[in-house]
């Protein structure tokens, strides 16, 4: 005989299956939006057009056959994965405070990244369009028009900066494996780490370089310098030697996008 108890411990336990099948689903998604964002950044470096942005990649997926149910896939997916981001920041319990309090910054931050993601892809799903870089731009210029936004605004590019070079440091450290369920065979391990390692270093410079366009424009009193992915990854190919640099940028995206794909299959839920 089951009881009351039994069945609500059952149905808790359907849920959370329920939620965490959805947050796999999330890296999965996560992981198409990547390698459509390398592939027309791949494609601005042999100097075709295109957003290379989330809004870019949004719009890219709708216009395939079937795009629209997979952009509520996607906003479903990235949705569920922010949430699951969220328990975790909650349910951190590392002994040293400041470490506790950073990892529940950590989650907190990616939640509110794949919470935005989710928006645009939504947005996308409902028939709109959103441009990153100009709402970056507006976002700048209500900034540079207050007071200390200056300031305010520098903060704002050094934190992104300190993002992307925290992307770079996991990479380089390979610090994502303590997140992985890392599967026995020896060459699937070591193709799913150096995708992860090269992935990781590509997203950080991406990253990286909007934090940089941030903080020049808070300099240089000029909103349009700011900009989102999009446009930095745009400003790498004005550099020497910048297209190679940005189709390797490029190409690294679509590998992180690759890794996410493992991620959904390998990451500790």
């Amino acid at each position: 005989m089951t009881t009351a108890s039994g069945k609500t411990a059952a149905s808790a336990a359907e849920n959370s299956t329920i939620f965490r099948t959805l947050a796999r689903i999330g890296y999965v998604v996560l992981g198409i939006v990547h390698i459509v964002i390398g592939a027309i950044a791949i494609s601005v470096a042999q100097g075709a057009g295109g957003e290379a942005d989330q809004g870019g990649a949004m719009q890219q997926v709708a216009s395939w056959p079937f795009g629209g149910l997979l952009l509520w896939v996607i906003a479903i997916g990235l949705f569920a994965l922010g949430l699951w981001q969220v328990v975790q920041a909650f349910l951190e319990r590392n002994p040293d405070t400041k470490k506790k309090w950073g990892y529940r910054v950590k989650y907190v931050g990616t939640a509110v990244a794949y919470f935005a993601i989710a928006v645009t892809a939504l947005v996308y799903a409902l028939g709109g369009r959103q441009d990153s870089s100009q709402s970056s731009q507006t976002l700048t210029a209500q900034l540079l028009a207050t007071p200390g936004g200056v300031f305010l605004l520098v903060l704002v590019g050094l934190v992104i900066l300190g993002v992307g070079i925290a992307f770079v440091y996991r990479g380089i450290k390979r610090s994502f494996e303590k997140h992985l369920d890392l599967p026995g065979n020896p060459a699937a391990r070591k193709g799913i780490v150096t995708f992860g390692v090269v992935g990781y270093i590509a997203k950080g410079i991406a990253i990286g370089v909007v934090g940089v366009l941030f903080v020049l424009a808070a300099l240089t009193h000029d909103p349009e310098k700011a900009g989102g992915v999009d446009a930095a990854l745009k400003s790498l190919a004005e550099l020497p030697f910048g297209t190679f640099i940005l189709w390797l940028v490029g190409a690294g995206l679509i590998i992180y996008g690759v890794f996410c794909f493992a991620r959904a299959r390998y990451a500790r839920m």
